[in-house]
């Protein structure tokens, strides 16, 4: 038992596919509760059976839409589904402010059906800092599919490149005139498009656009490089699920060519040492807020430079 939880039991229960379980556990990963790195390394050996979809893109690109349609056409099927729906930060609590789950509605209801809303606590890379080990607490639950959905900031959103197994960039009509500036940045890390409210003007032109860019990168690649997977463009209406079928068969066809040409293996390694990393920056900060909270006033008041006192405050702690 550590502070108030037993990281056993919560194991224990989250592989039996407790929704209550799973909620309190992505809460105490959240809020870095004593133990919650041991309840996550007890259910290590149960993850990497779910595939992992990240549906990004800027904001006003109907990517909640998307995520439901897409998470009704798994459950039509018969399978389980996983959402982390990364929302803005509350100012005043630090919270999610749950936009996303109030979009899918519904949805939220069904069983078989997993939604938890994180707040991006200023995380600048679209997801919350915990969304990965969230992924994790939904796949050792057993859902077949875990939907990352990012907080919609534009370039930025990158990271979601190493936390799925397949990327789709979510675009509109009127993405058109910013397609030449994205493609350094957020068109990167694409494994298919999408390009949502496709019943709008210059949806046609879009992807015209996205395909000439596409061709580009493909001709400009290594003569002696391997066949690469052609990323598709898909024309969606998310709010009358028109695409959304095609979008699923796409998603396991790129899940497929992961699998067969081993890259699969390989996305899923930088993904474990992603969070490695983090994992040791998240220790390296609670070490560095407990350094600053032992400090003795009469060496915080010394006069010192910023970077003399943080200098002496870690020689101090290591010396210790």
């Amino acid at each position: 038992m550590i502070s108030g939880f037993d990281p056993g039991a919560l194991a224990d229960r989250i592989a039996g596919g407790e929704p209550l379980a799973l909620a309190r556990a992505i809460s105490h990963v959240e809020n870095e509760s004593d133990g919650f790195e041991v309840l996550l390394e007890r259910l290590d050996g149960r993850t990497g059976r779910a595939r992992r979809i990240g549906i990004t893109g800027p904001p006003g690109a109907g990517k909640s839409t998307l995520t439901a349609a897409l998470a009704r056409h798994y459950l039509d099927r018969s399978l389980t589904v996983g959402i982390v729906a990364v929302d803005p930060t509350s100012p005043f609590t630090g919270g999610a402010l749950l936009g996303d789950r109030i979009r899918m509605g519904e949805l939220s209801t069904e069983p078989g059906v997993f939604i938890r809303s994180m707040a991006s606590r200023g995380s600048l890379g679209g997801l919350a800092t915990a969304t990965r080990e969230a992924a994790d607490l939904m796949d050792a639950a057993g859902y077949d599919r875990v939907i990352l959905e990012t907080l919609g900031v534009g370039q930025a959103e990158l990271d979601i490149a190493v936390s799925a197994d397949t990327t789709a960039v979510v675009l509109v009509p009127e993405s058109g005139d910013g397609v030449q500036a994205m493609k350094a940045g957020l068109m990167e890390v694409a494994d298919l498009f999408v390009i949502n409210k496709s019943d709008r003007p210059g949806a046609d032109r879009l992807e015209k656009e996205i395909a000439i860019i596409m061709s580009i990168r493909f001709a400009n690649r290594a003569p002696d490089a391997e066949a690469g997977w052609r990323m598709p463009i898909i024309q969606t209406v998310a709010s009358e699920a028109r695409g959304v079928e095609e979008l699923a068969d796409r998603l396991d066809q790129h899940f497929d060519w992961l699998t067969s040409t081993g890259k699969l293996e390989s996305r899923r390694r930088a993904a474990r040492l992603r969070r490695a990393h983090d994992a040791l920056l998240r220790r390296s900060r609670r070490d560095a807020e407990r350094i600053w909270r032992a400090a003795p006033a009469e060496t915080l008041d010394s006069g010192a430079s910023p970077y003399a006192l943080a200098r002496r405050l870690y020689e101090d702690f290591r010396e210790s």
